[in-house]
């Protein structure tokens, strides 16, 4: 996928949604779900939609919140639903919808006390600190379709575990939520305005101190703020927006929100690299603007809209590459906490190799598993995981005594993370990395994007062995085709190929109408582009076979 000529550049007025008609097309669309793409879908991270679509409108979120409230009563739930949004602009709509159907359903619900916005990881805290010291089991939900652009929406669910919910739970979301809309939402029930904010079920706390509060936990806050660490913190217009001043106030940190607006055009992001409006702090494009600012800090933090997400920019480096910053993460964790040495180290299979080799040196097991935070969810939460990270920059680990911290990503400690790492060890993160790339291996890593049909999309999900017909890969013998992950034996829905100093993986995106191939060498940029161009010819020759 070509880069746009104006990624990088902040956006124009013609770039910027119509919120108003956005949100119109919100509550007077209704989705046919004889139309496929108009249908609740489940995929790595919930569903996620656009209302001019007819992906994401009222009936969807109606028949969603219907359908977990039902859930919650088979499996006998009784604590609290906290419920949590980001700042795009369908997230308040569909907010208010939720709350609709979840108190006529008598669920007791909680929010954040002003009503405003929560972020994902918090929603995961506070879900796991209510059932450590409650036999009345909470769950949650978050309204958000994480770094997709402004005209989309989102909603996932998340089970008493705290993280997300796996393919087993979110099958029967799915399909209840469609079978309420075939029947013309006739099962459905809704209360009035007046009736939610009158009830009883509708509980506020201030989500924002005791989040803040619980940091200590899990970080050395005091190391940043005795070293004068000083961080500029761009929330990207998202949902953490109202904890950074906080966080800095409560620890004494040095720390600048460089931008502090709310808008949900997100007027002043600069354009990702297919020229839209995105919120991806993994992206040099979408980051740019932080990136201009990173000499003015000693390390400078992003994070998506629901702040599950992390981006790391330093004045010796700019941007770091996801990949580089887990392995400097967890070198630097698994060296700096008293946890027990047969914690694991997770990685998605499309994760860099560098992961491998880090944990190889300090000799800590690793568990390699398929794309999705919620492979890791069982391991945070009974801590046989020390850290779960994923290439796209979403990450968690456990506390410092090794309790269960979030069962979810968290985009707010991987960022003071970085704080810490140069706190204590004198090294800002990409000076870490460099440190590591010297002794193990300087990796290349790349990824690239095409458009995919959903009948392409199904044929590389059932990618196999047989479907790899060469020995070699960019000049060297294939050592190991794989299906299924070796962490936990789960199908990958695509095919990973390695060599002694290389791999790709091809999967379709379980969010977007795309496919991937993610690709690494540690040879050379040059080696690491003949992998990705045999990857394409294996993709191609795929779909050729079957006529597409």
């Amino acid at each position: 996928m070509s880069v746009h000529p104006r990624a990088g550049k902040v956006a124009t007025p013609e770039d910027r949604e119509n919120i108003a008609q956005l949100v119109s097309y919100y509550y007077v669309k209704q989705p046919d779900i004889s139309i496929e793409s108009q249908r609740v879908s489940f995929g790595t991270s919930g569903h996620r939609g656009n209302a001019k679509k007819v992906s994401f409108n009222e009936y969807h979120l109606i028949a969603i919140c219907q359908a977990v409230a039902e859930y919650r009563t088979e499996q006998g739930y009784q604590g609290p639903l906290f419920l949590g949004k980001d700042t795009h602009a369908l997230s308040e709509p569909a907010f208010a919808t939720a709350l609709s159907v979840l108190i006529a359903n008598n669920v007791p619900v909680v929010i954040q006390s002003d009503e405003g916005f929560t972020p994902t990881p918090v929603i995961s805290r506070l879900i796991i600190a209510h059932n450590k010291s409650s036999d009345l089991q909470a769950d949650g939900l978050i309204i958000t379709p994480s770094h997709n652009p402004p005209s989309d929406g989102g909603i996932k669910y998340n089970p008493p575990h705290g993280g997300p919910a796996e393919g087993e739970i979110t099958k029967i979301i799915e399909k209840r939520a469609n079978d309420i809309i075939a029947r013309g939402m006739l099962d459905a029930k809704q209360a009035s305005y007046e009736q939610v904010s009158g009830s009883s079920l509708l509980t506020k706390q201030d989500f924002i101190n005791f989040y803040v509060d619980e940091l200590s936990q899990v970080l050395n806050m005091e190391a940043i703020s005795k070293a004068g660490v000083k961080i500029g913190a761009d929330p990207l217009g998202g949902s953490g927006i109202d904890y950074w001043p906080v966080i800095a106030k409560k620890y004494d940190l040095d720390l600048e929100v460089v931008n502090p607006v709310v808008d949900a055009s997100f007027s002043f992001m600069p354009l990702d690299k297919d020229g839209k409006i995105r919120m991806d702090c993994s992206s040099p494009y979408a980051m740019s603007g932080l990136i201009a600012l990173k000499d003015k800090y000693d390390v400078a933090v992003g994070n998506d809209p629901d702040f599950d997400r992390h981006g790391i920019v330093t004045k010796s480096g700019g941007l770091m590459n996801p990949n580089h910053y887990l392995a400097v993460a967890i070198h630097y964790l698994m060296t700096h906490r008293d946890w027990p040495q047969s914690c694991k180290i997770g990685k998605t299979l499309v994760s860099s190799s560098l992961i491998d080799r880090v944990a190889n040196l300090i000799d800590r097991p690793l568990s390699e598993v398929p794309v999705g935070f919620k492979w890791f969810v069982d391991g945070l939460h009974n801590s046989d995981y020390a850290f779960g990270g994923e290439e796209s920059a979403g990450a968690s680990f456990i506390a410092k005594d090794g309790s269960c911290w979030t069962t979810d990503k968290d985009g707010f400690i991987m960022a003071l993370l970085s704080a810490e790492i140069l706190a204590v060890t004198g090294k800002d993160p990409y000076q870490y990395y460099q440190e590591l790339a010297k002794e193990l291996g300087e990796p290349f890593y790349g990824r690239v994007e095409a458009i995919a049909s959903s009948e392409q999309k199904k044929i590389l999900t059932s990618l196999s062995r047989e479907d790899v017909t060469s020995d070699e890969l960019a000049g060297e013998k294939i050592t190991q085709v794989l299906s299924h992950a070796p962490g936990n034996d789960a199908a990958i829905g695509g095919v990973k190929v390695t060599t002694e100093n290389g791999w790709f993986a091809a999967r379709p995106s379980g969010t977007e109408d795309i496919y991937k191939i993610y690709a690494e060498s540690f040879i050379s940029k040059q080696h690491l582009e003949q992998i990705i161009a045999d990857a394409q010819i294996l993709v191609d020759a795929v779909f050729k076979k079957s006529g597409l």
